[in-house]
C-alpha cells in the first residue's frame, strides 16, 4: 500500500514545517544585470558629494534643500519642508508634490522611482526603500520596483515602506509598521507587518 503524503508546508512532527532548501549563493558572482542608475558616474559622484557634505547637515537651511534637489533632477512642489539628515539616493528619480513634509533622518532608498503627492507626511527615520534582491536567485540579482505614496498619505516616525508599495490617498503606515503591501484609501497600518 502507498504511503500517503502530506502536502507542502504541513507540519512533520509538532512545531516543525516542510522547508525548501537552502539556496547556495554566491554574492561574488552578482552583477546587477538590467539596472541603470540614471545617470553618468560623474552625476553621480557629484551628488554623493553634495549629499554628505552639505544637504543633510542640521547648519544647511531646509528652504534650500528643495532647490539642490531640483538641480540634480528632482520634481519638487512647492512649501516642500525637507528636514536635516534626510537621504535621498537618487534625486532624478523622485517626483514630490506639493505642501509635503519629509523629517529628520528619513530615507528615500528609491533605486527606482519614489513618487510623493501632496500633503503627504513622512516622518522622523521612516524609510522608503525601492530596491530588493531575488531571495531564490543564486546570486541575489535585483528585484526592484517604484514606491507611490499617494495624496493626504501619511508614513510615521521609523515605519518602512517596501518596494512596489501604494500608500492609498489618506492612508497611514503608524510608527515601526512594516508596508509590504498596497494600502488601500485611509487604511491604516500599526504595530508590524500589513497583512
Amino acid at each position: 500500500m502507498a504511503e500517503a503524503t502530506a502536502p507542502p508546508g504541513t507540519p512533520t512532527r509538532t512545531g516543525e514545517s516542510d522547508h525548501r532548501a537552502a539556496v547556495e549563493r554566491s554574492l561574488r558572482g552578482f552583477t546587477g544585470a538590467g539596472y541603470d542608475k540614471g545617470r553618468p558616474l560623474l552625476a553621480q559622484a557629484a551628488w554623493f558629494a553634495v549629499l554628505h557634505l552639505v544637504f543633510v547637515r542640521w547648519w544647511f537651511p531646509a528652504r534650500w534643500r528643495p532647490a539642490v534637489l531640483r538641480a540634480f533632477g528632482a520634481t519638487i512642489g512647492q512649501r516642500v519642508l525637507i528636514r536635516h539628515g534626510v537621504r535621498v539616493h537618487w534625486p532624478w528619480r523622485l517626483h514630490v508634490g506639493d505642501d509635503v513634509w519629509i523629517g529628520e533622518g528619513a530615507w528615500l532608498l528609491n533605486l527606482e522611482q519614489i513618487v510623493i503627492g501632496s500633503n503627504v507626511c513622512v516622518s522622523q527615520d521612516a524609510l522608503l526603500c525601492t530596491g530588493s534582491h531575488q531571495r531564490r536567485h543564486p546570486t541575489f540579482e535585483f528585484d526592484n520596483a517604484p514606491i507611490r505614496l499617494e495624496p493626504g498619505a501619511w508614513v510615521a516616525a521609523r515605519a518602512v515602506v517596501l518596494r512596489g508599495v501604494t500608500v492609498g490617498r489618506g492612508a497611514v503606515v503608524g510608527a515601526s509598521a512594516v508596508a509590504h503591501r498596497d494600502l488601500g484609501p485611509g487604511e491604516v497600518v500599526t504595530g508590524g507587518a500589513a497583512s
